[in-house]
């Protein structure tokens, strides 16, 4: 019996993966930050090796510490593989975000097809909308709070992405990037009122134009 709101193996096994299915998961972190890229993660978990001690450590990832999502991808990894997908800010501020997110979700699926060398029997995808693809798939609204493979990708695309965002936060000290991972927090838009955007931010985000406006519309970015 499986606990409510504990991501689990319930969908990928009713859609056979203890039956030899190829299964994957997909997620995607950065939708709402004022900077930096969108990063997805596409994850296969092998339920048949997986221990229920690894299986134990995985959860959403919004609800585990660092140091806990370190733990679970430690734990889980040699049982399953996981590849990243990203969207620049350009194509962000291009496309759109939903449109840049999906764009992200497709790049990790494809990945991990080239990393297993097997195409997917089904992809489950957290939320509601689906890659504009061939591909056979399923939308799971809150997926990362109920499919393990939706969980394991999110919890390798957040760890890929804050990191990368605790890194840009030397290039570009003050807007507290190591502690907000670029979301729009009061440090994060008082420092962009005061320093003005870089090339990581998302200029098609209101935050963003306001903030290029108020300066000028000659006004160079933060180099």
């Amino acid at each position: 019996m499986h606990p409510t709101g504990k991501p689990n193996d319930a969908l990928e096994r009713e859609a056979g993966a203890a039956g030899g299915a190829t299964i994957f998961g997909v997620d995607e972190v950065g939708r709402g930050p004022l900077a930096g890229p969108v990063v997805a993660g596409a994850a296969w978990v092998d339920l048949a090796r997986l221990p229920d001690t690894a299986a134990a450590l995985v959860a959403d990832s919004k609800a585990l510490s660092a140091e806990r999502r370190a733990a679970a991808l430690a734990a889980a990894g040699p049982f399953c593989a996981i590849a990243l997908g990203r969207a620049e800010v350009t194509e962000i501020d291009a496309l759109n975000i939903l449109r840049a997110a999906l764009l992200a979700m497709t790049r990790a699926v494809d990945v991990l097809v080239e990393t297993l060398g097997r195409r997917p029997d089904l992809v489950l995808v957290d939320g509601n909308r689906l890659p504009d693809w061939r591909r056979r798939a399923r939308a799971v609204v809150k997926g990362d709070s109920r499919s393990l493979s939706i969980a394991l990708a999110a919890i390798a695309a957040k760890q890929a992405r804050d990191a990368e965002m605790a890194a840009l936060a030397h290039v570009h000290p003050g807007y507290g990037w190591e502690r907000n991972a670029g979301y729009g927090t009061a440090e994060h838009k008082a420092a962009l009122a005061r320093l003005g955007p870089t090339p990581h931010h998302r200029r098609s985000f209101a935050p963003v134009r306001a903030a290029i406006e108020a300066a000028g519309a000659g006004s160079p970015p933060n180099p």
